[in-house]
């Protein structure tokens, strides 16, 4: 039997009803307001740059494995396939799904932890925040503004990818972009986003635990005895061997990653279906401000996955290999960071000329931040080279 697209759902973001754009454009004749964020991103200079952003891997280490950029699309993909499931805008979920990665640093978690710890004085550092910055900001690609100009529901999604960020807990506080933007675009910060969004954002924990598991094999991380006794994937590997007893280990890999992210994604929309029923929304604004969230995964689910990521915190991320990489990564952020902001004159004359008083330490910091964030894995290496390595002629 095949799959029947179901109706648009009422509670489904629409763009014919968007809350329009920080500067007002006109309509497009050939497209919505929500395809119209997803090709803005796609075409953005900080989407490309993705391409060599290191997600687990930096590309020395092997050019199969992932980056920030084939992650973005895997998610985009999924994301696209959980909206149609439920009757959800699928160009606004595939949209944030490319753009929520788009403010990650070089060499991935490594490069976000030192440049936190450098801009600690000055504001600290996350890259949600830094998307943000991207999005409204450090795209300066179009005439009338900075920025890509992007949708109030592109926004918001990007924003609260990971659910409202209001009230504040004690002591805490909001990201400085963020922050500031509110003074121009009230992103209501502390509802949940659409439901696009919240599938967006899970679309991304089920990739990225599968790919994970995908390239943590393949680099002989760890091997298929390893993971028989994880939940999910030892029912699934059991299954293969009985119906395919001879099957070769990269079809193996392949096959069993395939069926866990259908076991995730089936998991997610029978519950997100439960959760939709009790709440019957009539319209996205009841999603948003819902006591939880609609897009969710079972409690089971919620448990076997975090076992997975207990088992890939202890095989993979914290491997030797990986932490000697990452530590390398830490130290050459740092010593950009701690070069640039003693000798800004270390700059390239555009990212310098940003600096208009030299005495405002967290001017230039923040500028200094940009700069950094901004560079792909082999670009920071090149810059760290003409830095600090004295018989380099470039």
């Amino acid at each position: 039997m095949s799959f029947v697209i179901p109706p648009r759902a009422p509670f489904a973001a629409n763009p014919a009803t968007s809350r329009g754009r920080l500067h007002a454009e006109g309509v497009s004749p050939m497209k919505t307001e929500f395809q119209r964020d997803r090709d803005r991103i796609i075409h953005s200079a900080a989407f490309r740059k993705l391409k060599q952003k290191t997600q687990v891997f930096v590309s020395h280490m092997g050019d199969y494995f992932r980056t920030r950029l084939t992650h973005s699309l895997e998610v985009a993909q999924i994301a696209r396939a959980i909206a149609r499931a439920l009757g959800l805008d699928e160009d606004l979920a595939e949209a944030l799904a490319l753009g929520h990665d788009l403010g990650h640093t070089p060499f991935g978690h490594a490069g976000e932890d030192a440049l936190n710890e450098c801009m600690a004085p000055y504001g600290g550092f996350s890259h949600n925040d830094q998307t943000l910055r991207i999005l409204t900001m450090l795209e300066r690609r179009y005439a009338a503004f900075d920025g890509l100009n992007l949708s109030w529901e592109c926004l918001e999604g990007i924003v609260k990818h990971n659910g409202p960020l209001l009230p504040l807990s004690d002591g805490e506080k909001l990201p400085v972009t963020i922050q500031n933007f509110q003074n121009y675009m009230n992103l209501e910060l502390g509802t949940y986003a659409s439901a696009e969004a919240q599938a967006a954002a899970l679309a991304d924990d089920i990739a990225y635990n599968n790919h994970d598991i995908d390239d943590g094999l393949r680099a002989g991380l760890f091997t298929f005895d390893d993971i028989r006794d994880l939940p999910i994937m030892g029912p699934i590997l059991e299954q293969l061997q009985h119906d395919y007893p001879k099957l070769a280990r990269p079809r193996m890999v392949f096959e069993s990653v395939r069926r866990m992210i259908d076991v995730m994604v089936t998991d997610l929309l029978t519950e997100s279906q439960r959760r939709l029923h009790v709440l019957a929304p009539q319209s996205v604004d009841d999603i948003r401000h819902a006591k939880a969230p609609v897009i969710a995964f079972s409690a089971a689910m919620q448990q076997n996955i975090s076992v997975l990521r207990k088992f890939l915190t202890a095989r993979m991320y914290r491997h030797y290999t990986v932490n000697r990489m990452t530590s390398k990564a830490r130290a050459l952020v740092r010593d950009l960071f701690e070069k640039f902001m003693a000798e800004p004159d270390t700059l390239p004359t555009e990212w310098r000329e940003m600096i208009v008083d030299q005495s405002a330490l967290h001017s230039r910091a923040r500028i200094i931040c940009d700069y950094i964030a901004g560079m792909t894995d082999n670009y920071a290496e090149l810059e760290w080279t003409r830095l600090f390595e004295m018989k380099v002629r470039v």
